[in-house]
């Protein structure tokens, strides 16, 4: 049996604070989540999960807060008119933009926005 990505998972400090940005950024997450330990979010062949940090040191036996970026987690938008406009509402609902939406060297129109924990959330078309 080969091996293959089934999940990615991120360490929460407040559940509800980061469902909302998820929600907000346009996946699927019912409020009744909010109050859970552990969030999976079925993501088209692997899923996207959430813990809260007393998960995660149940998990590993510990913790420590992350420093740097240490990866990305990138969504693909329908069109480069979805990035710019998602990108606006993000950070008009007081959300952090890391950096406004430009066309990149490679092709894409992209774009950057900060989570409530402050993980780089990319958006490309």
């Amino acid at each position: 049996m080969g091996i293959k990505l089934d999940m990615v998972g991120i360490v929460v400090k407040d559940m509800k604070k980061a469902l909302a940005f998820y929600r907000a950024l346009g996946l699927d997450i019912p409020e009744s989540a909010d109050a859970e330990p552990h969030v999976e979010v079925a993501q088209d062949g692997f899923r996207l999960a959430f813990d809260t940090r007393e998960t995660a040191i149940g998990v590993y036996g510990g913790w420590d807060e992350p420093s740097g970026h240490r990866i990305e987690l990138a969504f693909a938008c329908g069109s480069g008119e979805d990035v710019n406009g998602r990108y606006a509402a993000l950070v008009r609902d007081g959300y952090e933009g890391y950096r406004e939406p430009w066309d990149a060297f490679w092709g894409q129109r992209y774009a950057i926005v900060k989570d409530p924990d402050g993980n780089l959330i990319s958006l490309f078309a």
